[in-house]
């Protein structure tokens, strides 16, 4: 039997190159929160499904071919309720699945941790995991302290829909549950640049708020959080944080992070030193996906190289440029590969730490979560799925895992290149590739991204040095239509990455 290798019919490789000496940003962490399911969810009976979910979410164990069994998040977040759900249909927020219970009873001094015991379960379930950092976020004031009774800021303005002098007393709250939960991070806004429902109603919770509105708020939480840190930012668009600013609610980088900034909170003893955003809406095409965040990355450098960018929220919402939609819900590698280079350019142009998911779970028939849930027929049924359901995985998640479950928090990125290939735009379209290192157990892990439609014939090899990896072979974990982070074990000059796939490449360097 010969086993040697057809050269007839050998594809030719392309060299893919690393270079160990030349380091990027340290990544913090890879996450996504506990809206709005969790509420039921973790209340479901059945524990087994339950630890189903988290498994997928959190687990770092393998399955026995050496698989991974979850995606091993880093960073689990916890919505921080502002008091719809007890108000119930009055909340004037229709769908109770997007109402949330509020720890502050009504005289707004007590209050009762037995509330949000869904979320709390699987803030359990992370932590058993190995999940190393929580973190709390409010999108309102508890409905006790805002101008209309509501969780959500009716007024079509700019305005934070809070009473006059309940500032201190929104800070509070807050850092009383941070302290409650031993959270790692405290975000204490959200999206504050949309207009959070109108004076009939609101599809969820949520307010405005201005920039100095912000840092008097984060200026009031921080003498009164002991050990957690203060995340600000979470600007609707990652443009926000560099322009936009007609209404004050914009340039976030400058009016945070700018010595001279009337709203400077930079110096803050518990305000960690990194700005955050999302990556809606800032997607399509290449071109423009690229210039935006090598934009943010030039604001990073002018205003202080040393602040770090987290993408904190991020799923598949509305037309993105005709190719992909939210609404049917769709968990092909169509999606998965969207993800997976939303991913790549968001930690190689804009140099994130940190990034973030939206939903963690979902019975909706859109693409914004990680996780599905059916109700027990099998059917798309949102109201059905309260009490039990049928767990789904997709490939947002598996794609999302080829990046969470190998790229652990203290990682270096290093920089690497395609042989060829000096354009990111032309990457986008052809092979993106980014690479990491741990310094201490000299673990390298490669991820790449193939959205052609033919296999591609990879050998990987060290810049401007010789790359020595043990064994001279590398683990491979392979998401595409067919497998999910499925394991191989392939030599370093003979790496193939199949059509229309996320592959990661693991090993150690000498």
């Amino acid at each position: 039997m010969y086993l040697g290798v057809d050269t007839c019919q050998q594809k030719p490789k392309t060299t893919i190159t690393v270079n160990l000496n030349e380091v990027k940003q340290t990544i913090h962490s890879f996450g996504a929160s506990d809206c709005w399911t969790a509420k039921y969810i973790g209340k479901w009976a059945d524990v087994t499904k339950k630890n189903q979910i988290a498994d997928l979410l959190f687990s770092t164990d393998t399955l026995q071919d050496g698989s991974p069994k979850g995606i091993g998040l880093s960073l689990w977040r916890f919505n921080i309720g502002g008091g719809s759900y007890e108000q119930g249909t009055a909340s004037n927020i229709a769908d109770e699945w997007r109402r949330e219970e509020c720890f502050l009873n009504a005289d707004g001094i007590t209050y009762d941790w037995s509330k949000q015991a869904g979320q709390q379960w699987f803030l359990q379930a992370a932590k058993a995991r190995g999940v190393k950092y929580t973190l709390g976020f409010s999108i309102t004031p508890p409905v006790y302290m805002t101008t209309n009774g509501k969780a959500y800021n009716g007024t079509g303005g700019t305005a934070m829909n809070i009473q006059n002098g309940q500032l201190d007393a929104y800070a509070d709250f807050m850092a009383q549950v941070t302290s409650h939960f031993q959270f790692d991070y405290l975000s204490p806004v959200n999206e504050p640049q949309w207009t959070w429902g109108q004076a009939t109603g609101a599809s969820q919770e949520g307010t405005q708020a201005t920039n100095a509105e912000v840092s008097a708020l984060v200026r009031s939480l921080s003498p009164k959080l002991s050990g957690a840190k203060v995340v600000v930012g979470e600007a609707g668009q990652l443009d926000f944080l560099y322009g936009r600013n007609t209404d004050g609610r914009g340039d976030l980088i400058n009016q945070f992070f700018a010595s001279g900034s009337a709203n400077y909170i930079g110096n803050l003893p518990a305000v960690e030193k990194a700005i955050s955003a999302h990556s809606y809406f800032t997607t399509c095409p290449d071109d423009n996906m690229i210039n935006i965040r090598k934009q943010v990355a030039a604001k990073i450098n002018q205003v202080d190289a040393n602040l770090q960018t987290w993408q904190t929220e991020f799923g598949i919402l509305g037309d993105i440029c005709g190719k992909y939609n939210g609404s049917p819900r769709n968990t092909s590698i169509d999606y998965g590969l969207y993800v997976a280079k939303v991913l790549h350019h968001d930690l190689t142009i804009a140099n994130v730490t940190s990034w973030q998911w939206w939903l963690a779970m979902s019975p909706y028939n859109y693409s914004d979560a990680l996780v599905y849930i059916n109700d027990p027929s099998g059917q798309i049924n949102v109201p059905n799925c309260k009490q039990d359901g049928i767990v789904l995985d997709s490939k947002q998640l598996w794609s999302f895992g080829n990046y969470a479950r190998f790229i652990r928090p203290g990682m270096k990125r290093i920089t690497a290149n395609v042989q060829g290939v000096t354009d990111p735009v032309m990457a986008a379209g052809s092979l993106m590739i980014s690479a990491y290192k741990d310094e201490t157990s000299k673990k390298l892990v490669v991820v790449l991204i193939n959205p052609e439609s033919t296999d591609k014939q990879l050998q990987l090899s060290g810049e401007n040095s010789p790359l020595n990896l043990s064994g001279n072979t590398v683990a491979v974990y392979t998401t595409d239509f067919a497998y999910n982070m499925k394991k191989t074990v392939n030599a370093v000059n003979n790496i193939s990455v199949p059509s229309r796939s996320v592959v990661t490449l693991v090993g150690t360097y000498q």
